[in-house]
């Protein structure tokens, strides 16, 4: 259980990285919904880790969650904002990928 609430915090931590992107490009009061977002998903987020850090461990689910949140927000970043998507970002991507499902085996 712990480990999907992990993965969920690392889903928000990829929503607070959209809101983010999102706000710079908005204008008008859709600036303030955006940051609005963010917080709420920054809390949510930050409160899962908290959660999950009780019964794993803390490198681990850092680890795990700065990983997921790092995939989640180099996706968001080539699907929405039309970042560019070259072979050393794609490579690099899936070393990250392989490492956190390397950690995901060792621990207990």
């Amino acid at each position: 259980m712990n480990w999907i609430l992990l993965f969920l915090a690392g889903l928000f931590e990829v929503v607070f990285a959209f809101c983010l992107g999102k706000a710079k490009d908005s204008i008008g009061n859709w600036v303030y919904y955006w940051y609005l977002g963010f917080f709420i998903s920054l809390c949510i987020s930050m409160g899962l880790l908290i959660k999950v850090t009780k019964t794993l461990p803390i490198g681990t689910s850092y680890a795990v969650w700065t990983g997921i949140g790092a995939v989640g927000s180099i996706i968001v970043g080539i699907v929405f904002f039309k970042e560019p998507m070259e072979f050393w970002r794609l490579f690099f991507l899936f070393t990250l990928v392989a490492s956190i499902i390397g950690l995901k085996f060792l621990s207990n």
